[in-house]
């Protein structure tokens, strides 16, 4: 059994790159007691190879419209994902994806990442690569997940 950091997201979509730049720097310098797999922009057609881990948790990950400032990274309860107004460039709604993985007894959280620019052919904002570059860092420190700040309800967006 492991832990599946499950990324997703468009390269060629400036910051919904996010994910997909989680994943190339956690293959290059892999964190302890965690696999990746990278979702890509159609995640949904990953699900079984997340799931041939049989991982004790998952996290998920992706660019996310929260409403806070750009390169910000939040916990947040999935259950929220259906209720709040997520930027989404994916052909399935990231929560169908996650009651999927849910229903199997597997843990599953989603970490959010606030991209400033999401747009065809533009690059990745400074500001959220160095979001994502302080993820890998708390993920390869060895420091349990989710240490992110959470984001419970739209009064708490910072």
């Amino acid at each position: 059994m492991a832990n599946v950091i499950f990324t997703v997201g468009n390269s060629m979509m400036g910051d919904d790159g996010a994910g997909p730049l989680l994943a190339d720097l956690l293959t290059r310098t892999p964190a302890q007691d965690w696999v990746v797999i990278d979702g890509g922009s159609a995640p949904e057609n990953h699900v079984d190879q997340v799931l041939a881990h049989q991982p004790r948790r998952v996290i998920v990950f992706d660019a996310a419209e929260m409403g806070a400032r750009h390169g910000a990274v939040h916990t947040v309860d999935p259950r929220m994902i259906a209720d709040m107004f997520f930027m989404t460039t994916h052909n399935m709604p990231l929560s169908f994806m996650i009651d999927r993985i849910r229903e199997t007894g597997v843990d599953v959280d989603f970490v959010g990442i606030q991209p400033a620019v999401v747009a065809f052919s533009f690059p990745m904002m400074d500001v959220v690569r160095q979001g994502v570059e302080a993820v890998h860092a708390h993920l390869c420190s060895g420091t349990p997940l989710p240490e992110f700040a959470p984001l419970l309800t739209e009064d708490a967006l910072i």
